[in-house]
Formats: structure tokens, sequence, C-alpha cells
């Protein structure tokens, strides 16, 4: 036995943990702990966002033909463009009374530096654009995560103002939330002043359109009318002028000649009403004024949702709202991210019990749970690194450890058999934990390194594909280092502690074990019926596991 130990070169790794086994358990609660709080506190998404590095710049000239608009507006423009960094391709389109320019930026520029560049180079062309332009170019990114996370719809019996008013009130509530990015309010459109001229009645009074347009600009003006020193203080003087009402507007006076005064009211028709509609929003086939809420990019989606819901809740507890006005949301993001995200879960929890009760039918009860417990350590420690990475919690990075589950305990049972091998040696524990684990601990450490280099190259992947898949690699690269510091410094340690050796016949009671496993059964049915599968299905874990100790004991017994 000494010849043989002489030979074996001790791996500090292993020796250290198990010369501190305190620290050992410290540190898997610590890794328990932390993973747990990483994967509750962590935002949860469907898919992971990406930002294309794409800038549009859209010009508008009406009435001109494409060749016009080549020539007069896409050259000038990208002869501007053309000398930022970082640009990849840029692309143009010149149709009929429009210019769109397409620019492609590589994935390391930084976009809002870009966007910043590219509105700078579109003003600085300015000067040579055609100068009867109705508008401006319009640049912007294109961003994804832009768009609404749910729709709250108002209805009722009220007016239209009555429901902008109450959509007002809970637009400022949704605002304050700090995972929403703005509320836009559809449904309805902003007020405006319509004066419809009588053309008969301006022609006799001998009125043209520049008249009144004069006269309305010069009415709604507010002014300075300089400073007064009042009481040993300078008091600066302001007229107001702009216009408070609809009235205001009525008497102004469009023309003052010999003593004949000519009021706008007197040739045209002035109200107050409401933009036409660009857009309709109903429900049920009914008129509704909708507020769409969009979160900010990279916030925790189903915090914000569940924030969404208490703030209508109170909204109506404090009596801001009417009880009588009906809310309705509508394409509610979590609840397709909150499905998806739960059925992952139940797969990787399934996934876990078709692992361990394999590693059972080959390794034993007892010695499956040792390997068994490389799985949930490696998962928490995953979920501690990617929180402290600020990543969020989506299907890729579920898949991913899905993905990675069967490849998590291989390192665990090389070491438990080698272990045992050890054991039948006739070393003590601690002395097979030792030896065994620094016999093959090269091995494993070269095996999850070639295994590791195999996805190392997806983490280079320069495409919006690659940049949506990069957490598949990025996850494989964790759990797979994380399962090979368990399997070389925890599990030894759970190993000398808990392994036992064949020693006689196993005894247990039987009817103790089936009276716990049919309690829990009989627990975890209420709350598979309230939608609580985490913890039913951690209870059934629980009563699979009693099963099967009393099978390995029957079938150890007959043997």
């Amino acid at each position: 036995m000494e010849d043989t130990t002489k030979k074996i070169r001790d791996f500090k790794l292993t020796a250290f943990f198990l010369k501190n086994k305190t620290t050992t358990f410290i540190l898997t609660l610590l890794i328990i702990i932390t993973g747990l709080m990483a994967y509750i506190n962590m935002p949860k998404e469907l898919f992971p966002e990406v930002t294309f590095p794409y800038i549009m710049v859209e010009t508008v000239y009406p009435g001109n033909a494409p060749a016009d608009i080549e020539n007069l507006i896409t050259r000038p423009i990208e002869k501007e463009i053309d000398g930022i960094k970082g640009i990849k391709t840029i692309r143009s389109t010149s149709m009929q009374n429009v210019s769109v320019i397409s620019i492609e930026f590589t994935f390391e520029t930084d976009l809002q530096k870009a966007l910043n560049d590219v509105k700078d180079a579109v003003d600085k062309a300015k000067i040579d654009l055609p100068g009867d332009l109705e508008q401006d170019p319009s640049v912007k990114d294109i961003d994804l995560s832009e768009f609404p996370i749910i729709n709250v719809n108002l209805y009722g019996d009220f007016s239209l103002d009555e429901l902008k008013r109450y959509a007002d009130k809970l637009e400022d509530k949704f605002e304050t939330i700090s995972e929403i990015s703005k509320v836009n309010i559809q449904g309805i459109n902003d007020k405006e002043i319509q004066i419809n001229v009588d053309y008969p009645k301006m022609e006799a009074r001998k009125i043209s359109f520049y008249d009144i347009q004069n006269a309305i600009m010069q009415e709604n003006i507010s002014l300075s009318a300089g400073n007064i020193k009042q009481d040993g203080i300078l008091r600066t003087i302001r007229i107001d002028g702009e216009f408070k009402s609809v009235d205001n507007i009525r008497n102004i006076i469009v023309k003052h000649e010999k003593g004949n005064i000519v009021y706008l009211s007197d040739i045209a028709e002035i109200k107050e009403t409401y933009a036409d509609p660009n857009s309709i929003t109903r429900l049920n086939g009914k008129p509704v004024l909708s507020l769409q809420i969009i979160k900010k990019s990279g916030k925790n989606l189903l915090s914000a949702s569940k924030q969404i819901y208490q703030i209508i809740d109170d909204a109506r507890a404090e009596h801001l709202i009417p009880s009588n006005l009906h809310i309705v949301t509508t394409n509610d993001q979590s609840d397709s991210i909150n499905k998806q995200l739960n059925n992952l879960e139940n797969s990787m929890i399934i996934s876990i019990l078709f692992v361990v009760l394999i590693l059972f039918l080959f390794l034993g009860l007892r010695n499956a749970l040792f390997v068994a417990l490389a799985i949930p350590l490696s998962m928490f420690s995953s979920f501690a690194i990617l929180g402290w990475m600020g990543e969020k919690i989506n299907m890729i990075v579920l898949f991913a450890l899905i993905l990675a589950l069967g490849m998590l305990v291989d390192n665990s049972i090389v070491i438990v058999e080698n272990i045992h091998r050890w054991l039948s040696r006739g070393y003590t524990k601690r002395q097979a934990a030792r030896y065994a684990t620094a016999e093959v601990a090269v091995p494993i450490i070269a095996s999850t390194a070639t295994t590791l280099a195999a996805f190392l190259p997806l983490l280079f992947w320069q495409s919006i594909m690659g940049r949506f898949m990069h957490l598949i690699p990025v996850v494989l690269i964790i759990v797979l280092s994380s399962s090979l510091f368990v399997a070389l410094a925890i599990v030894p340690v759970f190993s000398e502690i808990f392994i036992k050796q064949k020693n006689g016949k196993k005894k247990t009671n039987k009817r103790k074990s089936l009276i716990i496993a049919g309690s829990l059964v009989i627990i975890s049915i209420p709350f598979y019926i309230t939608g609580i599968y985490g913890f039913a299905n951690l209870l059934s874990i629980v009563v699979i596991f009693i099963l099967l100790g009393i099978f390995s004991t029957l079938a150890y017994n007959f043997r």
C-alpha cells in the first residue's frame, strides 16, 4: 500500500477541501443561497435582447421622381455619412417622394455614439439639401426592445375627455415604475382648433388667407415688457398674450379699416375638436382607450407587469378612477414568458429525474445522490455567475442548461467510482477520496477542457444570429467549469463522510418509508391543483428517491 500511495501525485485542491470540511459545507450552502437568490432576482424574458447595428435615415420630399430624390437628397447625405467610423455597409433606396438610407455598423461600435454621429452628419448635409423640404430628415435606430409589454384598455359610459383624464392619471403612475420607459395612449387623438373659413365672406371683405394667418400669429404671442423697480426689487414684466380659450381666437381682429372691424368669427367657424384619427383601438367591437406600456431595455419584465397590476388595484382602492370604469389588460407578455419558463423549468426537473434514474440503475441510490450533487450545485453556481455578469434568465439560458445536464455528472461519476475502487483495495474513506480524486484529476480536467474547446469558437460568432445564440456557449462553459470544480472539491468531501462500504445485509423500515412517501404524495396534490408546480415537483422527487431507496435495499438483500 505504501508503494502505491507514493506513486500517486496529490491534488492540492481536493486535499485542501478534505482538510477543511467545515469550509466545504459553508461553501456548498453559500453556493445554494447565492444561486437561488440570483435566479429569483435575475430579470426574466422570453428571448435575449439583441441590438441591431442599423441606423435609418429617411427623408420625405413630395412631388419628386426617384432620380431627383437620388441627386438632391440621397447623395448629399451619403457624402457626409461616409466618413463616420465603424460603418460596415451603406445601402440607399431612392423612391418616389422619399429617400431611405440604411447604415450597418460593426458589432463593436457604440450604437448610441454612432446615432449621434449620423445625426451630426445629416445636420451638416442640410445646407446641400433643397430649401423647400417640409420636414428635416428622420434619423432613428432599430430597437426591438421598444415594444409594449402590456396594453391597459379603458372603456365605459364616459366621454372621451373623461377617459383621457383617467388615462393620464394612470400614465403618471405607470411611469413611476423604474422598469418602464414610456407609456403611449392610443385610441384618442390630440385636440386641435379648427378654423373653417367662409370663402365668400372673405372675398366680400377683401381678406386673404395670409391676413388670417398673420392676425393669429400676432395675437398668440407672449412678450417681455422690460423691467420695473418696485420696493427696491427689480421685477421683470411679461405680457401674456397666448390664447387661453376658443373665445380668444374668435375675437381676433382680422381687419380694421375706416371704423369697420372684422372679427375672425365673422368670416369663419372656430371650434375645438380632435384631430383626424390615424389609428382605431377597439376591444370586442367596442371603442377603448388603450395605454401601451413599454419597458426599458434590460429590465425585469415580470416585475414590471406585477407592479402594473398593483397600481391598477391601488388606483381603484384610492378612488383615483371610478369603480364603473372597466379596465381590461391585453397582450400581457408576462403570461407567455411565465408559461414558457415554467415549461422549461419542468422539463429541466424531469431531465434531472431521468439522469438520477439512470445513475441509480448503474451506481445505486447512495452513489447516484453523490454524483447528482453536481447538478444543482453547478446550476446554482452558474446562476450566481450569470447574475454577476448582468445576464437575464431566458429560453436560451434554460435550453443551454438542459443541454448540459447529461455532461454535468460525467466527472463526478468517474471520481465516485474510483473512490469505490480504492476502498475495495483496503484504504480508509479519507485516503480513498484523496488518492482516487488525485489519480483521475488531470484526465477529467483534460476531458472537460476538450468539451469547452468545442464551444469556445461560438463566442466569436459575429452576426445577428451569433449575438442571439451567444448565451449557449457562455452558459455551457460556466456550468461545465462549475461541475468540474464540484467534482474535484465538493464531491470527495461528501463521499468521505457519507459513503458506505458493503458490509452485510441492509435493513430498512419499509412500512415507515412507504407512509412517508404516501404522505408526501397527498401533500403535493393541492400544490399541483393550485398551480405551484415547482414545490409539487420537488415533493415528487423526494418520493421517487424514497421508493428508489426501498427498491435498492430489496435488490441488495435479494442478491
